[in-house]
């Protein structure tokens, strides 16, 4: 492999002292220098091309022992130096302190046609930041990780991605519910891509540790390297920083709810700088509309991180980050501007993104009061919406009997019937809506917005399951289906179906915890 390595982070920021690696707090530092720990028998299990092209690796490079050596831990490869970054943040609302990279290292950064790239192995072992953990990772929660990368990349979704997907050949153990049975799991690893993963957290530890100097490098690294097109770093470019990634990170929720995604666990650590979709543990889609869903076990009281409050999370986190880079801006008014504009402008985005989905013009006709009664009629008649909003497309205003008696086959409700006739309404008024805008190329329009095949939690168990056992194929057939998420694929359409009734209260496929 012929990689350009370029330690902007590290050469840019300052270092921690301590170079023994030992979990500890750390001070004055934004980042530890920390090699992978070795493993066992490290084998190859899947990769994704595209991604080692946009990095820079040959596909002939994938087969060599270096490339599984360097992406499993058990080389370095030259001129890198590994790390692990600091950062702190607000876990479930409640400041946490430090946290940083417990079990993901940096390997490196690289240029690939102009565009950074920093490679970062989750599973690969101890740092200062792994608190009372191992730093390691199992082959179930690696092969979820793995998979949503790919999957939320070709769903339009902005997204880390994934490089390959390595079995450690080593034993771990875990707790998969916290619940005290804790068992042996075969070790894994994946190889995650992003141009950077600096989150919000990043910012919050240097800020509640007083290091200001450090914060104010930081922020400036971060225009340079990411934001130049905010020009030179000084106050004002601060404050446009804050006012573009809040716009970032509203798309981001916007495209979530778009594909029916919960990220179950949207603690500010886990918000990326970028408006990057990243750490993929307890996520999953809703498959009936339930706005009150969240795939998180730790979340199932307070269900903080639902579905129809991840809007909420992301401005309040929002919040934290002006919070902690406010010491070097010291004027609050920009910022209170940025942050009192952000409800109106989701629900303006939201609204305009579900008239997409429906294939509507924004003409009025179909009024934000109308998408709030659409929106519960989905949620109390139990829709898929996946396969509701999909199957829609089919729908052309005259039809109206023909798809009202479909509609059953889309909701998990035992008494769908009694909700015929208000879906017999709805439809009413929605075909006369369609007929009157009579757009061009609606069918296609939709079906490029609404996928057909989702990373739905029982999918990625079977494949799983199977993985366990050494069968590896469930895994490729997975991300050959997702790869291509709004095309037909006829041959692969027992995917585009309900969730079946022996995946309900599964684990795994319903709910699963932070260390899933």
């Amino acid at each position: 492999m012929q990689l350009h390595i370029n330690n902007a982070f590290t050469e840019s920021l300052p270092a921690d002292k301590i170079s023994d690696n030992f979990v500890r707090q750390v001070k004055g530092a934004c980042f530890s220098f920390v090699n992978p720990t070795p493993c066992t028998m490290p084998a190859l299990l899947h990769f994704a091309p595209d991604v080692a092209e946009n990095v820079g690796i040959d596909p002939v490079d994938v087969e060599s022992k270096q490339f599984l050596d360097v992406f499993s831990g058990n080389e370095i490869y030259p001129n890198s130096k590994p790390y692990a970054m600091c950062y702190g943040g607000h876990q479930f609302g409640h400041w946490a302190g430090q946290l940083g990279d417990g079990r993901a290292i940096n390997l490196f950064e690289t240029v690939q046609n102009g565009k950074p790239w920093t490679l970062q192995l989750k599973g690969a072992g101890l740092t200062p930041y792994s608190r009372h953990a191992d730093g390691l990772a199992v082959l179930r929660s690696s092969v979820r990780e793995y998979l949503c990368s790919e999957a939320m990349y070709h769903l339009g979704v902005p997204t880390t991605r994934a490089l390959c997907l390595v079995s450690t050949g080593d034993q771990v153990l875990r707790d998969v519910m916290y619940n005290g049975n804790a068992q042996y799991e075969k070790g894994a690893i994946v190889c995650r891509v992003a141009p950077s993963f600096i989150r919000f957290g990043n910012f919050q530890i240097l800020a509640a540790n007083g290091d200001i100097d450090i914060l104010q490098q930081l922020v400036e690294y971060t225009i340079t390297n990411f934001f130049p097109h905010l020009g030179v770093p000084n106050k004002e470019s601060y404050i446009q920083l804050i006012s573009e990634v809040a716009d970032r990170t509203i798309n981001l929720i916007v495209e979530w709810e778009r594909v029916g995604f919960v990220h179950g666990v949207m603690n500010t650590d886990n918000m990326s700088i970028l408006g990057l979709t990243i750490d993929y543990g307890p996520y999953g889609w809703i498959e009936d509309y339930n706005p009150d869903w969240t795939p998180n076990t730790t979340d199932a009281r307070d269900k903080r991180y639902r579905f129809g409050n991840q809007a909420n999370i992301a401005i309040w986190n929002l919040y934290q980050l002006a919070n902690a880079i406010y010491p070097i801006i010291n004027e609050a008014e920009p910022l209170e501007n940025i942050l009192g504009r952000l409800r109106d402008q989701y629900e303006t985005a939201h609204y305009k993104m579900m008239l997409k989905k429906l294939g509507l013009e924004d003409d009025g006709q179909f009024s934000p009061n109308n998408l709030s009664d659409f929106e519960h009629l989905l949620s109390k008649s139990e829709m898929d919406m996946t396969l509701f909003f999909r199957n829609l497309a089919q729908f052309n205003g005259k039809n109206n009997f023909e798809f009202l008696e479909t509609l059953s086959e889309y909701s998990y409700a035992n008494n769908f019937d009694q909700y015929l006739g208000l879906w017999s309404n709805w439809l009413s008024d929605y075909g006369q809506i369609i007929l009157g805008q009579n757009l061009q190329n609606r069918n296609e329009e939709m079906n490029a917005t609404n996928p057909k095949y989702v990373l739905r939690n029982y999918m990625a168990q079977i494949a799983i399951d199977a993985a366990d056992k050494g069968d590896y194929s469930g895994i490729d057939e997975l991300y050959q289906l997702l790869t291509q998420p709004y095309a037909a694929q006829n041959h692969m359409s027992k995917w585009a179906s309900r969730r079946p009734e022996w995946a309900l209260n599964k684990v795994g496929c319903s709910m699963l915890s932070c260390s899933s």
